[in-house]
């Protein structure tokens, strides 16, 4: 376990704990390599080896890979032509989302013995808001602890947990000691902690964005933390005002037990524009895998498909379609891109990124209400 050492002086960290304030104690719980692990479980002659989850041959993708696999530089959304490149020995097994959903049921009711005001992410993350203290515990990291146990305990299963004063601050802890660890950033730590970490840590900055940021001279959070509102927003648009809060630490979000999700989806943008049908409807059948994977960890259904494309020239192209049922199975959803795909074609441009989003949703395990909040306060 990290536990920061507790700064000598004030630290210009808004957003931190304290107890007239009534800020919160949040802790973000991440399995590690969850649908790999499962299967690791469940065939303990995999114990030890590189595993993929996902298709190996023709148009297969990587949905998870064990920490064995990664080593290899195997990473999910990966095509797995590519991920046996990498790694000949490693082993591939086909998806069970409905193993993944059942354990990840039994993680969420042992969240709710210590929290109701969970916030589910996807079936192997939640944020928790333990600031009301439904055993007596007396500790946010306690209780973090604990659920660790529990987990480990009940499913023969790892995970990582983070644990701050806000959202953002407990998702990057929870990835500082992956796998199987815990770390804790206190009141007063935040804006030091994000200080020296890369801004390709930051949620929401991804690979084009770091490369961006790195031409500005962007590196770490500290380079960011000295760029002022109104720079940022010329060279970042809207999201200027979530990079500079996070540059200092800040994170206003609450956890959100009723929190609606309004779509799930996947895109990529491609490093040579694309143009001719057969190209363009393998590299469809890609984006299916990617999305359909994303969705069924979400464990959502929905009644509207969209094609999202961004034509050579940046313009943007849309086409959506819905069905009469929420769509529950991949079959159904891959049916509908096709078809919306194919009442494009042919475009009157090459495309540099495509997409594909399921909206309309329904959600048949989030609760239809948010717990009210509470008033007692836990010390870290």
């Amino acid at each position: 376990m990290t536990v920061l050492p507790r700064p000598a002086g004030p630290e210009a960290d808004h957003g931190a704990f304290d107890d007239a304030q009534g800020l919160r104690k949040v802790i973000h719980v991440d399995m590690d390599a969850f649908y790999a692990s499962v299967e690791q479980r469940d065939d303990p002659s995999l114990k030890g080896l590189p595993v993929a989850v996902g298709g190996a041959a023709g148009r297969g993708v990587v949905a998870a890979a064990s920490y064995e696999a990664r080593v290899f530089g195997v990473r999910s959304a990966m095509p797995g032509g590519r991920a046996r490149a990498l790694c000949p020995d490693l082993v591939f097994r086909p998806p069970r989302f409905e193993v993944y959903r059942a354990v990840s049921q039994q993680i969420r009711a042992i969240f709710l013995d210590y929290t109701p005001d969970v916030e589910p992410l996807s079936l192997d993350e939640a944020y928790l808001d333990v600031t009301r203290d439904l055993r007596g515990i007396g500790s946010a990291t306690r209780i973090a602890e604990l659920i660790r146990q529990r987990i480990r305990h009940d499913t023969g299963l790892t995970a990582s947990a983070g644990v701050s004063y806000n959202k953002f601050l407990a998702k990057l802890a929870s990835d500082q000691n992956k796998p199987d660890g815990l770390c804790v950033i206190r009141p007063g730590e935040g804006a030091a902690f994000v200080a020296r970490l890369p801004v390709a840590r930051f949620h929401g900055v991804g690979p084009r964005g770091a490369e961006r940021m790195k031409a500005l001279g962007i590196v770490t959070g500290a380079d960011l933390r000295r760029l002022d509102l109104a720079t940022l927003r010329a060279h970042f648009g809207a999201q200027a005002d979530y990079l500079y809060r996070a540059a200092r630490g800040i994170d206003l979000r609450a956890v959100r037990a009723d929190r609606p999700r309004k779509s799930v989806g996947a895109e990529r943008t491609f490093e040579r524009d694309l143009s001719t049908g057969p190209v363009l409807r393998e590299t469809l059948e890609t984006i299916i895998d990617l999305a359909w994977e994303r969705i069924a960890r979400a464990d959502v259904r929905g009644r509207t498909v969209t094609l999202k494309l961004r034509l050579s020239d940046f313009q943007a192209m849309s086409r959506a379609r819905s069905s009469p049922a929420p769509i529950a199975d991949r079959a159904t959803f891959a049916a509908l891109a096709r078809e919306l795909l194919d009442g494009l074609l042919p475009l009157p441009q090459p495309i540099r990124l495509m997409g594909l989003i399921l909206s309309a949703l329904d959600e048949p395990g989030a609760p239809e209400t948010a717990a009210p909040e509470g008033q007692g306060q836990l010390p870290f």
